[in-house]
């Protein structure tokens, strides 16, 4: 009976130990938590401080050099970089302090609306594909000499805000440099392969996709005939040994052409 009461005492004795032990691990964590809570606020808080003092010194260097950042197209590209380090981006909205500043919402617009007017004067050449390095040349003829000066970085970040317009824009990777779509046509990955194997000679066939991409013979067909239909690739039956798809947008000998009246006609609403 008494070793019975016994290990029933020392039993409730271990319990009670084992119930303070966890009230006083449950308490430490809970001081860990609080402290660990007020440690990430301050470090917030630091950081939103230092993220406001960039962004008014990067306010101030604007101020200062805006009149390069608007002329000079190397030097907009460095301060675009620099806006896109701390999460700013001047090109946001055409209202505020950028765009009171500098003009660049302006600027983009514009520069978009050139863009447009190109790819459309263009369409019936190439199919809705043109290469950054064409787009770039049409666009600084129709600007004029005195014109401000515009780089293909410039291009590439409007074409980013019309693509963001949903008007069937896209920038499609090539060797280095990139094709622009202007047209609403599905492009998946197949379709982007086959245009980086033709950019080398302006055309690809069934066999050199077979031969380069290891595909079969009906998935080579499916995605060439896709791009005819699309109007992205012209048929060359005529071609020695088998059929040629030429891709429009990848001659080279178009891109010195100027833009006809008739062309630009096409371009107006």
């Amino acid at each position: 009976m008494f070793l019975q009461a016994s290990v029933h005492s020392t039993s409730s004795s271990l319990s009670l130990s084992k119930a303070s032990e966890e009230t006083v691990f449950s308490s430490e964590a809970a001081k860990y938590k609080e402290r660990g809570t007020v440690l990430a606020e301050d470090q917030l808080a630091q950081m939103s401080k230092q993220l406001d003092m960039f962004k008014t010194n990067l306010e101030e260097f604007a101020s200062k050099h805006k009149q390069e950042i608007r002329k000079n197209p190397e030097f907009r590209v460095q301060f675009q970089d620099m806006c896109a380090t701390i999460g700013v981006d001047p090109l946001a909205s055409g209202k505020g302090f950028w765009s009171e500043m500098l003009g660049v919402g302006d600027f983009y617009y514009e520069l978009g609306v050139q863009i447009i007017e190109v790819c459309l004067a263009l369409k019936h050449r190439n199919g809705g594909l043109i290469t950054l390095e064409e787009l770039h040349q049409q666009v600084l003829k129709g600007r004029g000499k005195f014109a401000q000066d515009v780089s293909q970085d410039d291009l590439i970040r409007a074409i980013k805000k019309l693509k963001a317009l949903g008007t069937g824009f896209g920038i499609i990777p090539v060797s280095g440099t990139y094709l622009i779509q202007s047209v609403p046509a599905e492009l998946n990955m197949d379709h982007t392969v086959v245009l980086q194997l033709a950019e080398k000679n302006g055309y690809v066939t069934v066999s050199d996709i077979k031969a380069s991409l290891k595909w079969e013979t009906e998935r080579a067909r499916h995605v060439l005939e896709h791009l005819l239909k699309e109007g992205l690739a012209w048929l060359d039956l005529q071609a020695p040994g088998e059929a040629h798809y030429w891709l429009p947008a990848l001659f080279t000998d178009l891109y010195s052409q100027e833009i006809t009246a008739e062309e630009a006609k096409e371009a107006l609403p």
